[in-house]
């Protein structure tokens, strides 16, 4: 699960053309909650990274056994691992659902709009394989706007949920989803359209993002002050970080402040799988950033979002929210 985050809203995309650097949501703080919801526009949010089909089943002691696996873990996939996938389909019953951390971010964004279908946009790369199709229909029912660059070199990446008990073993290969290019996909005409359809965007990695400034700490409220005071193109408009920790407290920074958000508190015995909590914070977040609603709205979405997913296994949601 990536828990630091931040979210974008850009005055102009054009030059930027989303190369790696910080995002930045730079609008005035609204002063109040507002009235009824705006219709919203499809592709008002744009969200870019790794594509993965997760592939979801229970099996027994035999099948980890056979490929090395513990009952409760995360790990990377290797070569000893080539053909679990295959067989976790053929030997056990399995669901599919459209996976990976900006996926599941932007899939309950648009779980949490409703509609207009389509108003999540998401860009990554698949293989032109079954897995790859199976993919593509999951993204469709969830009512998301994925456009994939499709290549022949790398499977499509797959993350095989193997359920034993209460346990989770998860085992993630990238694959197809290391392999995309900005030449041959996001610089087309038709698609570069939807990234200037867009108003917000969304990236992940605080910790990360933190290590390669050279911020020199692991503490997420200095990462935040100090991500939040990095140069901007237009100083005008304010920059607001959120990072999400896991259980502990959301953290928002503005210039002037940095503020703790205690994330709800569920019952133990209803909570089924902490994986996707995060994902799950950011989508609810950027469900009302697209209706300008003011951060405590945003942040109290995802919580809502956040603590659905957790009482479910895997990054799965009822048909519709219950967010008042």
């Amino acid at each position: 699960m990536r828990e630091g985050w931040e979210v974008a809203r850009a005055e102009r995309v054009g030059a930027a053309r989303l190369q790696g650097a910080v995002c930045e949501w730079g609008r005035p703080l609204p002063a109040g909650r507002g009235g009824a919801m705006p219709a919203l526009s499809e592709n008002v949010l744009f969200g870019m990274g790794n594509p993965l089909l997760d592939i979801c089943a229970v099996v027994d002691k035999d099948f980890l056994d056979k490929y090395g696996l513990k009952p409760n873990d995360q790990i990377l996939a290797e070569d000893k691992h080539k053909e679990l996938f295959e067989e976790l389909v053929k030997k056990f019953k399995v669901e599919y659902h459209a996976g990976g951390s900006t996926q599941n971010s932007v899939k309950v964004a648009q779980w949490m709009i409703q509609h207009p279908y389509k108003a999540a946009t998401f860009f990554g790369c698949i293989g032109t394989d079954k897995f790859g199709e199976i993919l593509k229909k999951k993204a469709e029912e969830a009512h998301v706007d994925a456009h994939y660059y499709e290549q022949s070199d790398e499977p499509t990446g797959t993350c095989a949920a193997c359920i034993t008990s209460d346990n989770r073993s998860l085992i993630a290969n990238l694959a197809a989803a290391n392999c995309y290019n900005k030449e041959k996909h996001l610089d087309l005409e038709k698609n570069w359209k939807l990234v200037e359809k867009a108003s917000v965007y969304y990236i992940a990695e605080a910790a990360t993002f933190g290590r390669e400034q050279g911020f020199e700490t692991e503490d997420i409220k200095e990462i935040a002050r100090k991500t939040q005071a990095l140069p901007k193109v237009n100083p005008k408009r304010q920059r607001i970080v959120v990072f999400t920790q896991g259980k502990d407290d959301t953290i928002m920074a503005t210039e002037n402040e940095v503020t703790a958000f205690p994330v709800l508190v569920s019952d133990q015995s209803e909570i089924v799988d902490t994986n996707g909590a995060g994902d799950a914070f950011v989508g609810g977040f950027l469900s009302q950033l697209v209706y300008d609603r003011v951060l405590i709205e945003c942040i109290r979405a995802g919580h809502y979002a956040a603590s659905v997913i957790i009482k479910r296994s895997g990054c799965t949601f009822p048909e519709k929210p219950d967010f008042h």
